[in-house]
């Protein structure tokens, strides 16, 4: 005999177990709905993958799980989904919840399969994958996914798998049936557990001793397996031996500590009923659809076990088995010590609901009220917890959450032994329940808080690290700026008599900004030119759409004469503004010459860079205001263009009136700037242009200017070869660039190409 350790507390109350173990486990009719709660099990509720008028088969899976505590739903028949909408759950405060509505078609036709002979065969995660995906979970009341609980996350190695099938609560007996009938496959269930764990030394299978049958039929099928390791231990009867830690207890002697798990000790518990479950979804590819439910009560013709598919509604068990309702019936999901009362009969069967109790009034009398507690302490002495549930109780009144969980009121298991020994009929374990709920509610608004919290705190790291690297960026430019600002300033102060290579450069750089007339009037040429050619080809275009009375394409191609002919006019009014300002004759098109452009004129008020000079010597004020009379001529020009698109009804009408909006802002601000300077005339005062700028400027407009006297004064054949001589130049820089875009797989290879070809076509036209 293997020794068994004494637990504390515990009650001794009618078993009533006889009733429902007279005829073996049974079967009934196909309902007319089967109704599939999407939270069957501990953890998020699954989702629904199916659609309301699709049709499924036995077997198949209608919900996936949700998160890593979660389960799959899957359907118990094959049938049609006629609903999916929220029904009152099984759950004692009657709640309700989404659910998957199945309408049986009365083939109940099993969806494929997927069997294993030998598991052995496959890798440990595979098995947990397929454990997984047939949704099973712990049958002996809590749900929590068997896949989990399988696969501990322990320090410790799992050397002892315990299989509960104490069964101590009065009325159930679908655990003892189980064991009666199918010994066999519990057994074969263990050792798939035990290939899991992989170091489990010993299997310890708990009955009570008031389930003889279930005893011998659970050592014959282990001594016909001869495994040395498979250990059936029988104890005497006592409420709550069932419970998990308790159960150790027994088993064991070891004691696990508030708010530890039995895998910190070595150990997992599984349920037989999980035991079978796990054996049928591996070796034949059966997921969780149907469970073994006790169906017991006075008012019940027939009491006995059955095989129940899951989702079939209470009211259509208790109707297969002869119910005669009752005054003041209650109809019970689970045992008279853990159940609760369900006031509506179309809540389903899950895969918890171990027992239906439908007893007359005179088997189970209502509770009489309760009374003021009279501080006898029997509560304390029946706790299995060894917790004080007077203390809680009062706490609980209270709602002194610290001090609830001060009492570890979480190690709680709601036995109701309490409640059952209370001379005062207080409800203690409605108000245990009561209390978790509303701790629980605590932490999980905590959670949220915190998390939002430490979000908020992130962001904020966030934005002060932000700005602390803009300010160091801003301070490094403002730094930058100071040492330009300074190197101009030594420059400045250098004589600005040519013979200084800076000198030399700026006088470089300013004569380098000389545009040539010539080839600015040629430009504007090509650009009139090229816009009179759209405006023809648009033109041709329609005139062919209305011969061939092709009209689809008619407005469109209006539309991009319209913006053709805006294009042409723009290009020819800039050519005219051009020959206005250099006074060059539009006669002669292909020779534009400058007025004066053979000689440098001697009035350096009318020299070509003059402005730039004027430029320089502007204050402040001064270019503010040419800035605000630049803008206001822009605006004109755009307005003008923005009512010429407004009449011709042109799609560019809506850009051109952003621009104009876009101008007349920049006109306000510019307004508003030079009104501010004008206010404050010491800061505005005209600062002269040093004599160094004004020498290095009129250095650069001489020679300018004594370049294009030579140029002019240049034969025909000696500006072909200055010409020719120039494309080389760019050409062999074309060919350079193209050489380097290239060797670095340049994206621009090919604008680089069409560069170099068309200097080397200009170069052969040329020579």
């Amino acid at each position: 005999m293997r020794q068994i350790w004494e637990t504390p507390g515990g009650i001794h109350p009618e078993q009533n177990k006889h009733q429902s173990t007279g005829e073996q486990i049974g079967t009934i009719a196909m309902p007319p709905e089967i109704i599939l709660p999407m939270g069957q099990h501990i953890g998020a509720p699954a989702t629904p993958i199916v659609e309301v008028g699709q049709t499924v088969l036995k077997g198949e899976c209608v919900a996936k799980p949700e998160g890593f505590f979660s389960a799959a739903i899957h359907a118990s028949t094959s049938g049609t989904i006629s609903a999916i909408e929220e029904r009152t759950i099984t759950h004692p405060s009657g709640m309700r919840a989404l659910c998957v509505i199945i309408k049986p078609d009365g083939k109940d036709t099993w969806a494929p399969l997927n069997p294993c002979d030998d598991y052995t065969q496959l890798s440990k995660d595979e098995i947990l994958e397929r454990i997984r995906n047939a949704g099973i979970v712990g049958m002996g009341g809590a749900g929590f996914p068997t896949a989990i609980k399988a696969n501990p996350k322990s320090n410790r190695k799992i050397t002892t798998l315990i299989l509960n099938g104490t069964e101590c609560e009065p009325y159930i007996t679908a655990d003892d049936m189980l064991m009666r009938e199918r010994a066999d496959e519990i057994l074969l269930g263990a050792q798939l557990f035990c290939h899991l764990l992989t170091d489990v030394n010993e299997i310890l299978i708990g009955i009570e001793d008031n389930k003889p049958e279930a005893i011998a039929a659970m050592q014959a099928a282990a001594n016909a397996l001869n495994d040395e390791r498979i250990h059936v231990v029988s104890f005497p009867t006592k409420y709550p031996s069932g419970g998990e830690k308790q159960l150790i207890q027994i088993l064991t002697g070891k004691e696990i500590p508030s708010g530890g798990l039995p895998a910190q000790l070595g150990i997992v518990v599984q349920n037989i009923g999980t035991a079978v479950a796990c054996h049928r979804a591996i070796v034949h590819g059966e997921p969780l659809i149907s469970r073994v439910t006790t169906v017991v009560g006075q008012t019940l013709e027939k009491q006995r076990n059955i095989n129940v598919l899951m989702g079939t509604p209470i009211g259509f068990v208790l109707q297969e088995h002869g119910f005669v309702s009752d005054y003041k019936q209650r109809i019970i999901v689970g045992g008279p010590m853990m159940g609760f009362a369900a006031d509506n009969q179309n809540v389903p069967i899950i895969k918890t609901t171990n027992c239906i109790l439908a007893p007359s009034t005179k088997e189970l009398p209502l509770p009489a009220p309760a009374q003021p507690c009279i501080r006898c302490g029997m509560c304390e002495q029946a706790c299995p917890a060894s917790l004080l549930p007077q203390q809680l109780y009062w706490f609980s009144r209270s709602e002194d959450v610290e001090k609830l969980e001060e009492h570890n009121l979480f190690d709680c298991i709601e036995c109701g032994a309490c409640s059952y020994v209370c001379p005062s009929n207080i409800p203690l374990v409605q108000y245990y329940r009561a209390s978790k709920g509303t701790i629980k509610l605590q932490r999980e608004e905590k959670a949220k808080s915190d998390h939002a919290r430490l979000r908020f705190e992130q962001r904020q790291e966030r934005i002060v690290k932000a700005e602390a690297e803009k300010e160091a960026k801003r301070e490094a430019r403002k730094q930058a700026a100071l040492e330009a600002k300074k190197l101009m300033a030594e420059k400045a102060a250098q004589p600005a008599n040519g013979e200084t290579e800076n000198t030399t450069n700026a006088v470089d750089k300013t004569a380098s900004k000389v545009v040539d007339p010539v080839t600015q009037k040629a430009k504007l040429t090509r650009a009139l030119t090229s816009a009179q050619s759209r405006l023809e080809r648009a033109n041709a275009q329609l005139q062919t759409n209305i011969d061939e009375d092709n009209g689809s394409r008619k407005d469109a191609l209006q539309s991009k004469i319209k913006q053709a002919e805006l294009k042409v006019n723009d290009a020819q009014n800039k050519l005219d503004a051009f020959n206005k300002e250099h006074d060059i004759s539009s006669s002669e098109p292909g020779t534009p010459q400058a007025k004066n452009s053979s000689a440098p004129s001697n009035d350096k008020g009318k020299d070509a860079t003059s402005p730039a000079l004027k430029k320089m010597a502007m204050s402040d004020a001064e270019k503010q205001a040419a800035a605000v009379a630049s803008i206001e001529k822009r605006l004109g020009v755009a307005t003008q263009k923005y009512k010429e698109a407004q009449e011709a009804n042109t799609p560019t009408a809506d850009a051109l009136k952003l621009g104009v909006e876009k101008l007349e802002q920049k006109l306000s601000d510019a307004k508003a700037v030079l009104a501010q300077q004008a206010n404050d005339v010491s800061a505005n005062t005209t600062q002269p242009v040093s004599k160094n700028e004004a020498d290095a400027a009129l250095g650069a407009i001489e020679r300018a200017q004594a370049k294009a006297k030579a140029k002019a004064a240049m034969t025909d054949d000696e500006k072909k070869q200055d010409q020719i001589a120039s494309l080389k130049k760019r050409i062999d820089k074309a060919k350079t660039r193209l050489n380097k875009a290239k060797d670095e797989n340049d994206d621009n290879i090919a604008a680089f190409e069409n560069a170099y070809n068309k200097l080397q076509d200009k170069l052969t036209q040329i020579s």
